[in-house]
């Protein structure tokens, strides 16, 4: 029975394919110290954003792919062919140190809640070991192994769905709570809101989505493009986007219930959430919490550092690719290698994680407009996507997400000054 379940289960992470590592990266450490903010301060009154981010993160993400499977070149790469060069520098100037602070706040977010799990050891070296980890794995591992091992991490993420349920929940107010939006025309409100559309849509899983697609696509040898090759992506990349919804909404609706109804407003960070939770959740809760934390920081981390080097190899037209071994892509490793190292630096320069989700959510506040207007160009671009260009309902979805994320980008400025 133990093997015919293990069978089934191998049978079902090879039929999934990149989306669902997309969509579980999206929910990485800093985002979950956003959504455990968004629960703590104001209850459940943000459940309902993850039901509208969800058809706008998955018709950008479809594009994404598509451009990857149809010009068989990442989001970079096409850049650089159909697009002005400096359009191409500016997306690198803003994404490289995004993506540095992004992966600095998640090393040290998984070092934190290691010292939580385990404290007699100094959060300083897990941060250490998890870098050191990776960077083993990611550059030492063949693609195959690397994507099947971050598919099985994602069932880690199913810790969130127990969470919720092992506190009495109002099961009335979270239905009205999820389907009617509330929003509180403050500063501190709409500073949540723009976090929360800021993680949920990234920039750096738009260029990580096109490559992974190409690695994919050279991986099972599916050369050639059709419609049941774009519609088994869609399926795909609408099911990463789904769990990732998932794992966002359960965890407000945990710390919007267990926190919030008890008087737990402040909320920094994720280890600040886990210890929060133990006294009032119990021991599991916590545990579960805690782990969920780790699994998540070592799907995204891959995810994030792998979106950099994409971005640089295919800026300046050096071999890359995961399915390449380090002496066939030793730029593509090398990037890889020293952005793990800076994101592990910034631990000990004295920019805290809190700062650094500040700095990283402008980033992306800025670029993800500009970035998803240009998606749209290319998606409905004859020239490059043949057949393959944007439905209606893809233009109107990619659409409101430039609206919404443009919104997002002016609120998020004014709310500097």
């Amino acid at each position: 029975m133990k093997k015919k379940a293990t069978n089934k289960t191998k049978k079902l992470l090879q039929f999934i394919g990149p989306g669902l590592v997309t969509g579980a990266s999206d929910d990485d450490p800093s985002g979950i110290a956003t959504y455990s903010q968004a629960g703590a301060a104001y209850g459940l009154s943000t459940l309902w954003t993850s039901i509208v981010a969800f058809p706008l993160m998955a018709g950008i993400q479809q594009m994404c792919a598509k451009i990857g499977i149809v010009t068989n070149n990442g989001l970079t790469g096409t850049l650089k062919r159909y697009y002005p060069k400096y359009i191409l520098y500016i997306m690198l100037l803003f994404s490289f140190p995004a993506i540095i602070m992004n992966i600095g706040a998640d090393i040290a977010g998984m070092g934190a809640v290691g010292n939580l799990l385990f404290p007699s050891i100094d959060a300083n070296y897990f941060s250490v070991f998890f870098t050191l980890l990776l960077m083993g794995l990611i550059i030492y591992l063949p693609y195959q192994k690397m994507a099947s091992i971050l598919k099985y991490l994602c069932i880690v993420m199913l810790v969130y769905f127990i969470v919720p349920f092992l506190y009495h929940q109002d099961f009335n107010a979270i239905i009205k709570a999820t389907f009617i939006p509330k929003i509180e025309f403050n500063k501190e409100f709409i500073g949540i809101l723009v976090g929360i559309l800021g993680t949920t849509i990234s920039p750096y899983l738009f260029f990580w989505q096109a490559s992974v697609e190409v690695e994919e696509r050279k991986n099972n040898l599916k050369l050639v493009v059709n419609k049941k090759i774009v519609h088994a992506m869609e399926k795909d990349v609408d099911f990463g986007m789904g769990f990732s919804g998932l794992v966002m909404y359960f965890i407000i609706l945990t710390t919007g219930t267990v926190l919030y109804n008890n008087g737990m407003h402040e909320i920094n960070t994720v280890q600040d959430a886990a210890n929060a939770l133990k006294p009032l959740a119990g021991n599991l809760a916590y545990m579960l919490f805690s782990i969920g934390v780790i699994g998540t920081g070592l799907i995204a981390i891959p995810v994030l550092c792998g979106s950099l080097s994409y971005i640089f190899t295919e800026t300046f037209g050096w071999n890359q690719g995961l399915d390449k071994k380090f002496h066939e892509a030793k730029a593509f490793y090398i990037i890889i290698a020293i952005s793990l190292l800076l994101g592990l630096s910034m631990n000990y320069i004295g920019l805290s994680p809190i700062k650094a989700l500040l700095y990283t959510a402008i980033l992306y506040g800025l670029t993800a407009p500009v970035l998803i207007a240009i998606i749209l160009h290319i998606s409905n671009n004859k020239k490059i996507m043949g057949k393959y260009v944007n439905s209606l309902k893809l233009n109107i979805l990619g659409i409101l997400a430039f609206v919404i994320m443009s919104i997002a980008a002016i609120a998020l400025i004014y709310l500097q000054f």
